[in-house]
Formats: structure tokens, C-alpha cells, sequence
């Protein structure tokens, strides 16, 4: 364990005191008192009509229109909290999906930060997320590692769930990984195989919801940029070989991933709609971090790990779960390692040329 853990128990903090058990005195929604996390009172950031009902008639509580935005100063402070209570300067963030948590359970030295001890971080509410940030080596590595992401359904705003790609850019991370547990739309996956992403249909985009809307700043990004080869053609490739060097090429497909609101699964009708579009898999996550790393000059890889098959018929029983979705996670959990760590180690190498 890293000499800055003690840090972890509450004896010490730069946003204000915390509990012995090191949360902040805060609730998990982000008001303490009436006061918003991010300034002003928790009525301050609604719209005028929301205030003087607020105000006539007691608490009021609108998660999706209370101000998520993050400003880069704000971005900062937390950056500079992580980097003041460990060692490691990561250039490689990954974001662990459902059930694929314990990759980062396989890091070494590792300093950890439960997500409620961070200032200004909101909580992760799904099981198979712990929700906790850990620095450590992978493979020799020093990564960054998401134990457990935010989403949508959750009500968070896609700018909020895209949060701690921006924080990993600012820490000096200039590749991210990023893992989720999918759906397969396509009828020649089997569960349990892995699907390289070679690009995403951003639904959510379609609707007008992204994770850029707003002011841009350009010290992140500029306004209009591309998305063309997004997931790294050249990591792809090697991911490739890496699976024929553990003996996983029959499992590995590479395809297109979509991202839809959740938290239900798709009708018989949506699957096919999207399997006429092209999509290989469905999932909730992955596709705003995508475009948020993107926007940062990021170097980005991802995988989908195929949990269940999306149902295509109405005579079909549907039985996959939550459950079901984390224990086969768990259970590639060994072959997930092993493959996510030589794409550390060959992100690391290729670095130093």
C-alpha cells in the first residue's frame, strides 16, 4: 500500500473537512445545507420557475437541471487533489465496464480514492461499479484506472459521465482504454466474445444530447473537430495480434458500437432497426467518453466484452440480466487482464521511441 494512503481515511483534505470514514461532509447528490457543490445554493443553478416553486414550497430537488457544468479551473483542482496525494504519472486511463472491475484489482503499488473523497466527483449507484479511482502499475505501467463509471440513466448529464476523461487529460494521460459490457446485435457473436470498436453511432447525438454542448473551451479542445479513425486503427491492429499471442482469435470480432439511454434493454424492434444500421453491439456507456477524450487530443481504444445476445424475436425468451451481464465479466476476467495489459505494454513501448 502507497505511503499517501493514509490520506484515504479523512485525516486530510484541500475541499473542505472530511468524516472519519473520508467522505466529504456533503449528501451524495452534491448539496450540503442548501449549498450546491459547485457554488452558490442548491436553487441558485435551477430555472426561475423552479426557484419560486422551490422557495414556496419547500425542498426541491431537479437532478437533470441543476448546473453540471465543470469548468477548467474546477477540472483542475481536482486533477492537482489526485496528483498531490500520489506518485505515479499515468499516460494511460481506463475506464472499467460492468463486471470488468477487477482489472483494476490487478494493478500493483497502487494509491486509491473512493469517489465520494474527490471533490466535485459524483458517485457511481450501479452494481459491479465500485466506484473508486486507482493509480498503480499494470504490467510494469503506471495507469489510471476507472473502477466503475457514471451513467446516463443514472441521472447524470452525458458532460458529467464524461467528467474524469477530462480529469485523466489534465493528469497527463494521453491514451485512454475504454472497456463496457455489451449487447450483441449481431447474430454471428457468441457471449463472451470481445469486439474491437471500430467506430460508434452516436444515437444519443442524433437527439441533440452531447457531451460538448455548452461554451467550449479551447484550452480542452476546439469547437468543431473530426471523429473520423476515433478508435485507433493502429491499436486495433495490434490488439489483434495480441489475441493471436494468447490464443483468443476466434473470440476477438471487430464492429460498430452504439450507445442508447438505458436503463432498460432494447425491443425486438430496436435491435433489428440498429442491426439494419450496422450496429454490432449495444450498450450504455462508452460512446460521450469517446468523444470527450477525442476533443482532449486523446489516443483512444476500446472493447466491447459481449455479456448476452440482444433479443431479435418475440418468440425468443429473454433472459439476460444484470447478473448474468457481471458474472461474465468475471468470468473473462483472467483473459481480459492478460489482453488489456499487453496493450498497456505496447502503448507504454511505442511511447518511448
Amino acid at each position: 500500500m502507497s505511503k499517501f494512503s493514509y490520506l484515504q481515511n479523512g485525516k486530510a483534505s484541500t475541499n473542505g473537512a472530511l468524516h472519519a470514514n473520508g467522505h466529504h461532509q456533503q449528501h451524495q447528490n452534491g448539496h450540503s445545507n442548501g449549498v450546491a457543490r459547485n457554488g452558490g445554493t442548491a436553487t441558485d443553478t435551477l430555472p426561475v420557475a423552479y426557484q419560486q416553486k422551490a422557495a414556496t414550497s419547500g425542498p426541491f430537488h431537479m437532478p437533470r437541471t441543476e448546473h453540471v457544468g465543470y469548468t477548467y479551473d474546477t477540472l483542475q483542482e481536482i486533477a492537482t487533489y489526485l496528483l498531490e496525494r500520489t506518485e505515479l504519472r499515468p499516460k494511460v486511463g481506463i475506464i472499467c465496464g460492468s463486471g470488468l472491475g477487477t482489472l483494476a484489482e490487478q494493478l500493483t503499488d497502487v494509491d486509491s480514492f473512493d469517489y465520494e473523497t474527490i471533490p466535485h466527483f459524483p458517485v457511481s449507484t450501479v452494481a459491479g461499479h465500485v466506484g473508486r479511482l486507482v493509480f498503480g502499475y499494470l504490467a510494469g505501467v503506471p495507469v489510471m484506472c476507472m473502477q466503475g463509471r457514471f451513467h446516463h440513466y443514472e441521472g447524470y448529464p452525458l458532460a458529467k459521465c464524461a467528467m474524469p476523461v477530462r480529469v485523466m487529460h489534465l493528469i497527463g494521460c494521453t491514451h485512454l482504454i475504454a472497456t463496457n459490457a455489451a449487447g450483441g446485435a449481431n447474430p454471428k457473436y457468441r457471449v463472451g466474445d470481445i469486439m474491437l470498436i471500430k467506430d460508434h453511432i452516436n444515437l444519443m447525438g442524433f437527439a441533440g444530447n452531447n457531451p460538448l454542448q455548452g461554451p467550449n473551451d479551447e484550452r480542452f479542445g476546439p469547437r468543431f473537430f473530426g471523429m473520423a479513425n476515433t478508435y485507433d486503427p493502429k491499436l486495433n491492429q495490434q490488439a489483434k495480434v495480441i489475441a493471436r499471442q494468447i490464443g483468443i482469435e476466434n473470440e476477438l470480432r471487430e464492429g460498430v458500437y452504439t450507445c442508447l439511454g438505458g436503463p432498460n434493454f432494447e425491443t425486438v424492434a430496436e435491435v433489428k432497426m440498429l442491426s439494419m444500421l450496422g450496429v454490432d453491439a449495444i450498450g450504455m456507456s462508452t460512446v460521450h467518453e469517446i468523444i470527450t477524450a477525442r476533443h482532449c487530443g486523446m489516443t483512444c481504444f476500446a472493447f466491447s466484452l459481449i455479456t448476452n445476445m440482444c433479443t431479435m424475436s418475440y418468440e425468443e425468451e429473454e433472459e439476460h440480466c444484470h447478473d448474468s451481464i457481471v458474472g461474465v465479466g468475471k468470468n473473462r476476467e483472467k483473459t481480459l487482464g492478460e489482453f488489456v495489459s499487453r496493450i498497456v505494454k505496447h502503448i507504454h513501448y511505442e511511447a518511448k521511441k
